[in-house]
């Protein structure tokens, strides 16, 4: 099942065939990335899972989130480093609002680490609100003793 976007790119349910070229993107984006294995346990738990592609179905990002009752938990949205800042994470929460509607969700969340200014910074222009801080949610890279803070964020889903 894939929904055209517009006449260049196009959403495709992920599948584990599909994670060599995720994990690729993953281990660019981030210094303490998703495993196979987190891919895996998602996809196999039946979490709502998307790769954004463009017509030469070259993957330019992709979000896995989980439904829970009456809301969606974003666990992961990211787009390939070198085609960043050309509104594609924009266009991946349109797509997760999209759900969230179709499925009755009324809240959206996610957590972000409190580094990341440049990803709490678009969810901010979005909508999502700040909401609190988890202590010690991730872990720091390799070589680094503590884990790292998040910033829970929210927002509220309108209904049409």
């Amino acid at each position: 099942m894939s929904a055209v976007v517009d006449d260049r790119r196009q959403w495709v349910p992920m599948t584990v065939l599909h994670l060599d070229a995720v994990l690729a993107i993953e281990n660019e984006a981030y210094p303490v990335p998703w495993t196979r294995g987190n891919f895996i346990d998602s996809i196999a738990a039946g979490y709502d899972a998307w790769l954004l592609v463009d017509a030469r179905q070259t993957l330019l990002g992709y979000f896995v989130a989980m439904d829970g009752v009456d809301e969606m938990h974003l666990l992961n949205l990211t787009v390939a480093p070198p085609l960043q800042g050309r509104g594609h994470a924009r266009e991946m929460l349109d797509r997760l609002v999209a759900l969230c509607r179709e499925r009755h969700a009324q809240m959206l969340w996610l957590e972000v680490r409190v580094s990341n200014e440049r990803a709490k910074a678009l969810y901010a222009r979005y909508g999502f609100q700040p909401i609190r801080m988890r202590r010690g949610y991730y872990p720091l890279p390799p070589g680094q003793m503590g884990r790292e803070d998040a910033a829970v964020m929210s927002l509220k889903v309108e209904w049409e």
